[in-house]
């Protein structure tokens, strides 16, 4: 289990699945630039590889052509690595970076186990090519913002429905969500088997959903929330508007593995029985769980951050707590807030983002508030 939080970025990077796909992600993004699509390119390796390597081999993928009926090729993890040790990696962009981000957060699954490209890129072979990804995003000025707290200037709070919900008090919202999660786990230990590998599902998520969130604008003024969507559904509308975050609030930071599992420590909340079978699909680890109790969070900080290197580090793995027990951050996206006070408002006019499917960018249309 994870407990400590990388130096560096370029070890953030390596640390978590979510930071090895953007690598991977990164690379293929590098390739496909570099040529045009061949049987012995990097990314038809990191296809059939990560085919193979899939829990879900067989079901997940369907070819069509005059080739549908041969067998998938067989593409080891080391051939994979001695193509992507060719692959030439170009000066880092911030369009590049952006969508390695987004397809790194997209792929993100906490209810079922990795799929073939998470494998592949923790296998020896890979994860020692990946380093030199890593230095070379590490080392870009375009990558600095990942590591930064709360930018409480900037922030945007994004819904993808136009119909605008009023939030409930934050105190009456999280008294409820203690009260659900207590119920829940009562039930759960009643009804649902402790074999982890039983076919259960539930509430795999471990954000304080139901509070405000937001995120920072980016250099173009979009709101991260827009581009860096786990398990998205493909929206392609979003109404945002700024939100104002007084100096005095206390925000929490959670920039890696140690910084959660603190929180959790100071914060237990039981959740065993309702996150067994999830947590252990996804992360392997049998044994006690715990989230932060954000009612009780809330006592202590107006808000809880998470950075974008501590979500590519520490997202979707098993952070241990107290040695026996442990937690997932599962749920949330990469620079997210969620903030535990009232005291956060909204101003201005609500913008509407419209996203262009043919080259996957947003653009602000102003509508009144």
């Amino acid at each position: 289990m994870a407990r400590e939080t990388p130096a560096t970025l370029t070890e953030a990077l390596l640390a978590g699945p979510r930071g090895r796909r953007l690598l991977l992600e990164y690379a293929r993004i590098a390739d496909e630039g570099a040529r045009e699509h061949a049987q012995d390119s990097f990314c038809s390796g990191v296809f059939y590889a990560a085919h193979h390597l899939d829990a879900g081999s067989g079901t997940t993928c369907v070819i069509y052509g005059p080739d549908a009926d041969q067998p998938f090729p067989t593409v080891p993890p080391e051939e994979v690595a001695r193509r992507l040790a060719d692959v030439p990696l170009p000066d880092v962009t911030e369009k590049d970076l952006r969508a390695a981000l987004a397809a790194a957060t997209d792929s993100a699954r906490y209810w079922q186990e990795p799929d073939g490209e998470d494998v592949l890129a923790m296998t020896d072979p890979i994860l020692r090519e990946l380093r030199s990804v890593a230095e070379h995003i590490g080392a870009s000025e375009h990558a600095r913002w990942w590591t930064t707290g709360v930018a409480r200037d900037e922030q945007w709070s994004l819904r993808w429905s136009k119909r605008h919900n009023r939030v409930a008090p934050v105190r009456k919202v999280l008294t409820a969500w203690l009260r659900r999660v207590v119920a829940e786990e009562k039930r759960a230990a009643r009804e649902r088997p402790t074999d982890p590998t039983a076919a259960h599902s539930g509430e795999w998520w471990s954000a304080p959903l139901g509070v405000a969130c937001s995120t920072r604008a980016l250099d173009d003024g979009s709101p991260a929330a827009l581009w860096f969507v786990e398990d998205s559904a493909g929206e392609n509308r979003a109404w945002a508007r700024r939100q104002i975050v007084p100096g005095d609030i206390d925000t929490f930071e959670v920039d890696g593995a140690a910084a959660w599992g603190h929180l959790c420590q100071r914060f237990p909340l039981e959740v065993t029985a309702q996150k067994r079978h999830d947590w252990y699909r996804t992360t392997g680890r049998d044994g006690r769980w715990v989230l932060p109790d954000w009612h009780a969070v809330a006592e202590e900080y107006g808000g809880v951050h998470l950075t974008v290197a501590g979500y590519l580090a520490a997202a979707g793995i098993a952070i241990d707590v107290d040695g026996d027990t442990a937690s997932v951050i599962a749920g949330w996206a990469p620079d997210e807030a969620f903030w535990l006070t009232g005291d956060v408002r909204a101003e201005g006019d609500i913008v509407e983002w419209v996203r262009n499917d043919m080259d996957e960018t947003w653009a602000a249309v102003r509508r009144p508030g």
